[in-house]
């Protein structure tokens, strides 16, 4: 959104404002959109390249500088770049309301697209396109975190899709290879099957060789048994990510 500064008519644009409130004044910063984010994450650690404007401000809008004397009071410093630094470690981004919904909009297509890469239909092994699963979610009435990524949801998404909307769903399933020392395969084969979904090959020669597809939670599981119960010979290979059976 661009802000006009009234004394200088300096616009900003691609502009993010972090508000704090202390010592029962509100205080602002104004920073290039995304920013923000990078600072908090440690990725971004210059706060000139974080501040478009290196001042505090009352309220950036209206170009309205925060007093040293204020400062003070509040921070316990005048110190403009000490203080806005706590305004960004501590302070809330104000987003618009336009804005806000483009963000919903734009998350809500991120985690329908990575559903879409992860599940198929049950019935014919199939994926489906990214605008069906984005009407499952409405039907579901699928909530999307704002303040959360888009990978950190599409679990929680696939779950409420299969609990609460019409449309049959599940994880596409993981195809891997597990190799072991044919010596150590009594009683291993068959703890590893347990957590499989469907063996499709095996083999006996020097080494047991099987090819099965698992759900991809499992493959943790069997990496673990495999260093447990192979001593380190046991091998696992991902030949799939999204495996359809019989493909």
């Amino acid at each position: 959104m661009p802000i006009n500064q009234p004394s200088n008519q300096i616009k900003l644009t691609n502009v993010s404002i972090v508000r704090l409130k202390k010592g029962g004044k509100r205080y602002e910063i104004a920073c290039y959109k995304n920013k923000v984010q990078e600072w908090r994450n440690g990725v971004e650690k210059d706060l000139d390249d974080v501040l478009q404007i290196s001042n505090v401000f009352i309220n950036v809008s209206k170009g309205e500088v925060a007093k040293s004397g204020d400062l003070k009071k509040s921070f316990g410093t005048d110190d403009r770049n000490t203080v806005a630094r706590e305004i960004l470690s501590k302070g809330e981004v104000q987003v618009g309301e336009k804005e806000r919904e483009h963000d919903i909009t734009a998350l809500r297509r991120e985690i329908a697209t990575l559903v879409a890469e992860k599940c198929v239909d049950p019935a014919t092994q199939t994926p489906y396109s990214v605008s069906i699963i984005e009407k499952a979610m409405a039907e579901a009435g699928y909530s999307v975190r704002a303040n959360k990524n888009a990978k950190s949801q599409v679990s929680e998404c696939i779950k409420i899709l299969q609990s609460d909307s019409t449309l049959p769903i599940e994880r596409a399933k993981m195809r891997i290879r597990v190799t072991v020392p044919a010596a150590n395969v009594d009683g291993l084969r068959e703890k590893l099957l347990d957590g499989v979904e469907k063996l499709e090959h095996e083999e006996t020669g020097d080494d047991w060789v099987g090819t099965m597809l698992i759900d991809p939670g499992q493959f943790r599981v069997i990496s673990d048994l495999l260093n447990k119960s192979a001593k380190g010979k046991g091998r696992l290979e991902t030949l799939t990510f999204n495996a359809a059976s019989g493909s």
